[in-house]
C-alpha cells in the first residue's frame, strides 16, 4: 500500500499484507489507517508512521468502512460483516448473506450500514441492532460500489450491468430512473442457460471471446486446455505461474468447490464458493460451449 501527500510530502509504502489489498479506510480522526484483504487479516496502521495491530479474521476480507464513532466494520467473503473497535476488540458481526461481501458503506451519522454482494443483493444494515433491516435489489450482477449521499438517507449504487442506481435506505424504494455506464448485457445472448446466470458473477472481470477488450482478469477464451496463468500478455502472480493446473471442467468446478484463495493462493480473483454441483456443471457446460475457439 501507498500514502501519498495531497501537499507534496512524499509516498510512504507500508509493508504487511501477503496477499491482495481490497480494502483501505482512513479513522475520523485520522490518526490511523486501517486495510482489509485476502490474507484474513485486518491491519491497523498508526499514522504518521509505525507499526501495525493486525487481527487475523475467519474469513478472507473484501471491504472496509469506519463509522463516525471509530468503529471499524469488515465485509467477508462468507457473507458477514464483523464490528471491532478502533483498537481492534471485536464487538460483534452481521450474517448478511450466503455470497462474499464486496462493497460496504457507513452513513454519515454512523446509523445505517450499506453492503453490496456477488450475487447482486443489496442490504441496509442497522449498525446499532446490529440487524438487516431490508433488502434493496435481489440476485442478479455484481455490485461493486455502493455509497451513502450526506443526508443519510439516499443510497447509490453501482453494478456490473453498467448501472448507477438510487434507492431510498429507509424505505426501500428506488428513486427515479436509471443512469446507464454500458449499454448491453454481454450475456444477452445466453437469455435463459442456467450456466450463463451462473457465470453472470464473473462478467466484471473476464470476457469469453478474445475480441472483446480486455477486462481486470485474462479473457476465458480457449480457457480448457490452458495451463494456469500462462495466457499471453496478461499479468499474473509469480505464485500463479509456479503451479501446474490446467484449467478443465474437473479444475474449474474444483476452484469454486474450495474457493480460490484455497486453490491458488495469490490468486487476485474474489473469493466466491459454488456449493453446488450441479450449478457449478452448469457452469463448466457453459463454459465448454461459450469458450471454445
Amino acid at each position: 500500500m501507498r500514502i501519498s501527500s495531497l501537499s507534496g510530502g512524499g509516498t510512504r509504502v507500508l509493508h504487511g499484507h501477503s496477499q491482495a489489498v481490497n480494502g483501505v479506510a482512513f479513522a475520523p480522526d485520522g490518526q490511523s489507517l486501517v486495510s482489509v484483504g485476502y490474507d484474513l487479516t485486518v491491519r491497523i496502521w498508526p499514522l504518521p508512521g509505525g507499526s501495525p495491530e493486525t487481527i487475523v479474521m475467519p474469513a478472507p476480507l473484501n471491504a472496509v468502512a469506519i463509522s463516525p464513532d471509530g468503529e471499524i466494520v469488515t465485509g467477508a467473503a462468507d457473507g458477514k460483516l464483523r464490528m471491532m473497535t478502533a483498537d481492534g476488540r471485536q464487538t460483534g458481526e452481521v450474517m448478511v448473506g450466503a455470497t462474499p461481501i464486496v462493497a460496504l458503506a457507513i452513513a454519515q451519522d454512523g446509523a445505517l450500514l450499506a453492503t453490496g454482494a456477488i450475487d447482486g443483493t443489496v442490504a441496509i444494515v442497522d449498525r446499532k441492532a446490529r440487524t438487516v433491516v431490508r433488502t434493496l435489489a435481489g440476485p442478479g450482477a455484481p455490485v461493486w460500489s455502493v455509497v451513502f449521499l450526506p443526508d443519510g438517507a439516499t443510497l447509490l449504487t453501482g453494478g456490473t450491468d453498467g448501472r448507477i442506481r438510487r434507492w431510498n435506505a429507509l424505505t426501500g424504494a428506488a428513486i427515479g430512473s436509471n443512469v446507464v455506464g454500458t449499454p448491453a448485457d454481454p450475456l444477452a445472448a445466453y437469455a435463459g442457460d442456467h450456466g450463463a446466470e451462473i457465470f453472470r458473477a464473473c462478467v466484471a472481470c473476464h470476457t469469453l471471446s478474445e475480441t472483446e477488450v480486455q477486462r481486470a482478469g485474462p479473457t476465458l477464451a480457449g480457457l480448457f486446455g490452458r495451463k494456469i496463468a500462462s495466457l499471453p500478455g496478461y499479468r499474473f502472480s509469480d505464485a500463479l505461474k509456479a503451479m501446474d493446473i490446467v484449467w478443465t471442467p474437473e479444475t474449474v468446478s474444483k476452484l469454486f468447490e474450495i474457493g480460490p484463495n484455497a486453490y491458488t493462493p495469490g490468486t487476485k480473483m474474489p473469493e466466491q464458493h459454488i456449493g453446488s454441483a450441479e450449478d457449478r456443471r452448469a457452469l463448466t457446460d457453459f463454459l465448454a460451449r461459450a469458450t471454445s475457439k
